[in-house]
């Protein structure tokens, strides 16, 4: 690890880790030196990406259950320490027309990846503020910065996320915490690989006319890979970015800015 990129804290947090960009972060975490648990519900993916680092540690929880974060908290932290840094990471997104939208499908999104998020880092707040250190990183997504059609209730929540993030960074701005976001573009993972089946499913078009249709929305006509997504969170888990707080950084090849 170099002087100029040394990780602030020694336990992280990684919810969603059991695939994706969320494997790739607590892979990247554990490589600094970091015990990392991560969380979600799939407990035999989770369980794979822990056999690839004697650092990570696996824990089954619903984002959206209150009790289950809680808990999670109170055992890992008992276990390992304090959570010096959170990434919130789970996410879900379906599609759809607005109109056809069902209240039950819009609830979902919204309990994941936004009240997900924030419950992913209540816990960790008052321990952080006390101990004036800490890092918070929501992976957000370029939909929190713009909108896309037939995702209503995806792009609500990741504008939520990133509003969610402003407010923690003005509440902590003065207290050693910093609060930052991460915006991805299209991501080669499986959510990707749903997103290219709806689209054949509904279109008609073909696998390779569907991805290229998406990698189309990025300026350098490629997907983002995990590893990208996961470098940025690096960095602003670092002394490096101390400065760098209430930011929503796009990693899109110039889609958003």
């Amino acid at each position: 690890m170099s002087a100029a990129r040394e990780i602030t804290g020694k336990h992280a947090l990684v919810t969603g880790g059991g695939s994706g960009v969320g494997k790739a972060i607590a892979l990247a975490l554990a490589a600094e030196g970091l015990a990392v648990t991560i969380c979600g519900r799939r407990e035999a993916a989770l369980a794979e990406v822990a056999m690839e680092s004697d650092r990570i540690f696996a824990a089954t929880a619903d984002v959206a259950n209150e009790a289950d974060m809680a808990a999670l908290h109170e055992k890992a932290e008992a276990e390992r320490g304090p959570f010096d840094i959170v990434v919130a990471n789970a996410g879900m997104a379906g599609s759809a027309p607005a109109h056809k939208t069902s209240l039950a499908d819009w609830q979902r999104t919204l309990d994941v990846n936004l009240t997900g998020a924030f419950l992913t880092v209540k816990p960790a707040l008052a321990g952080m503020l006390g101990r004036k250190r800490g890092r918070i990183v929501f992976v957000a997504s370029t939909a929190g910065l713009k909108g896309y059609a037939y995702v209503a209730p995806y792009v609500a929540a990741k504008h939520g996320v990133v509003g969610l993030m402003r407010a923690l960074a003005a509440e902590t701005a003065k207290s050693g915490v910093t609060v930052n976001a991460v915006c991805p573009g299209f991501v080669e993972t499986d959510m990707l690989e749903e997103s290219v089946q709806r689209i054949v499913e509904k279109t008609g078009r073909s696998t390779d006319e569907a991805r290229a249709s998406l990698a189309a929305t990025n300026p350098q006509g490629r997907f983002i890979q995990p590893e990208e997504v996961a470098a940025a969170v690096l960095w602003l888990c670092s002394d490096a970015a101390r400065s760098i707080t209430g930011q929503a950084i796009s990693v899109s090849g110039g889609e958003t800015w």
